[in-house]
């Protein structure tokens, strides 16, 4: 018998229950990844505004696609925790719960009692998962932020545009995504621990720190070179990998990753026959960093003469260098390779009907981690929550109609 043959096993994480208490984006996504490895997700958010993510565009028929995006596989309860019965309920709920997540400012949600310290008095083997701007040590934690804040302060930025301008923003939360990817591996990792401990922890994210982890040469080239050398602004290009970088056509851009040798070679033949792939100048990293302007120029010169960016592409990969287009998000999501991957998901939302966005890209060999389930509508799991914590039948209904239980209208009863 084959691996092929075997039946496909349960998702990794099916009988694990999350409690996700967030917001916006990092938070949110590290629940949507949770419930796409088969944890059940229960998104608790405040009434009649919920999540912030909620107001929140793009916007269809009233309806978030920023929410749908990062909260899809989730089941949702709407309380009012000012009220003693929705703070008791949430109670009875963390009670059942292994990992509750959570990115308010540190020490807000000790004022409500949902703090690391009471829940895990409560509830020793849960795993709390606080993500914050910076942290919930140091002379900054008090402080606000968000991605962006991150973004900038890591040094990330300032690395970022056409020297002596203002760096452009990444247009894609990477200081939020980073991190919730991160909160997804070290709650992964905390319940392996807690197999042999018995015991949860509280897992303390902070967007900078992420940001800052992340730099794979500007920090160790600071120190190693007693900070005399910091990486500076340089455009569409990197001089420190001489050729790798964005390179303009008649018609779009596209991307070149030339920089090491047999690569360069490569190229050189393609765009100057023997004698460029011979040139003293650029025969080495070394060299072609020192001749960085000429080699872009030779570079830029070549993709500009061709009748197209379609026909630079497809030179460059007859001739084996490592290329692709500067794609727009039409091509992105028409590319057959996205398609072939299932990077597009399909799902049917009570409200709007046939809804796509983007996949996760888990690929689990004996478990299709594809979330099918759209994101809850405001409170549309209230009731079944209530009485799976055997909450009584009037008090459920009292809790409804004093609006401590509160679903949007598209909700059906």
């Amino acid at each position: 018998m084959t691996a092929q043959d075997l039946p496909l096993q349960d998702l990794p994480l099916k009988g694990i229950r999350v409690i996700d208490y967030s917001h916006f984006l990092a938070g949110p996504f590290m629940g949507r990844c949770l419930a796409a490895m088969g944890a059940e997700v229960i998104k608790v958010e405040r009434p009649r505004e919920g999540d912030a993510g909620r107001a929140h565009g793009y916007f269809k028929d009233g309806q978030s696609g920023y929410f749908l995006q990062q909260n899809m596989g989730k089941q949702g309860l709407c309380i009012d925790l000012r009220d003693k019965r929705g703070l008791d309920m949430m109670m009875k709920l963390v009670d059942t719960a292994d990992i509750f997540i959570e990115n308010y400012r540190p020490g807000a949600l000790e004022r409500l009692g949902l703090g690391y310290k009471a829940l895990a008095a409560r509830n020793p083997r849960l795993i709390y998962c606080s993500v914050s701007a910076y942290g919930h040590t140091g002379p900054y934690a008090d402080r606000p932020g968000f991605g962006l804040i991150a973004e900038a302060m890591s040094g990330a930025l300032a690395q970022l545009g056409t020297p002596g301008e203002a760096p452009p923003l990444l247009r894609m939360p990477l200081a939020d995504m980073y991190t919730g990817i991160h909160g997804v591996a070290a709650i992964n990792g905390a319940l392996v621990g807690r197999v042999s401990s018995g015991r949860g922890q509280h897992i303390d994210l902070a967007l900078y720190d992420c940001m800052v982890s992340m730099h794979d040469y500007a920090v160790q080239r600071y120190f190693l070179s007693n900070g005399a050398d910091m990486p500076k602004q340089t455009g569409s290009g990197q001089p420190d990998s001489t050729v790798y970088g964005v390179f303009p056509a008649k018609d779009g851009n596209l991307v070149i990753a030339a920089q090491v040798d047999d690569a360069w070679r490569r190229l050189a033949t393609l765009i100057g026959g023997s004698a460029l792939a011979s040139d003293e100048r650029f025969a080495k990293p070394a060299a072609r960093n020192a001749h960085y302007a000429e080699a872009m120029e030779i570079v830029r010169n070549w993709t500009l003469s061709q009748p197209s960016r379609n026909a630079c592409l497809a030179a460059l990969e007859e001739a084996g260098v490592p290329s692709a287009p500067v794609q727009t998000i039409e091509e992105v999501v028409k590319d057959p390779q996205i398609r072939a991957r299932g990077m597009l998901v399909e799902q049917e939302h009570p409200v709007l009907g046939k809804v796509t966005l983007p996949n996760l890209p888990f690929r689990f060999s004996d478990c299709d981690t594809t979330v099918r389930t759209p994101a809850p509508l405001l409170g549309q799991d209230n009731r079944r929550i209530a009485e799976s914590l055997l909450l009584s039948a009037e008090l459920v209904e009292a809790m409804v109609r004093d609006g401590v239980l509160y679903n949007e209208a598209a909700v059906q009863e």
